[in-house]
């Protein structure tokens, strides 16, 4: 995670939004007392927004959770995919 302060931003802007794209960092321009705003990735919001999506009912969390201890502990199986 990279900070920077709003003047700083607009003296490099390609800089940061290189930098945020390429090493998938986020960056957060610092505007004041406990206000910033955060820069991101497309490719990092839209994981972002999938994680939420996927944990925002009990029920899926609940399945992932599941499913990561399963393969945590190798209670896991390969299933051949279907070719048409």
């Amino acid at each position: 995670m990279q900070i920077t302060t709003v003047s700083d931003f607009r003296k490099n802007i390609k800089t940061h939004l290189d930098r945020v794209a390429k090493n998938f960092e986020t960056l957060i321009i610092n505007r004041g007392k406990d206000s910033g705003i955060v820069v991101m990735s497309l490719e990092e919001y839209n994981s972002l927004m999938a994680t939420n999506h996927e944990l925002s009912s009990r029920k899926n969390e609940l399945r992932l959770d599941s499913a990561i201890e399963k393969i945590k502990t190798g209670v896991t199986f390969n299933k051949e995919l279907i070719e048409n």
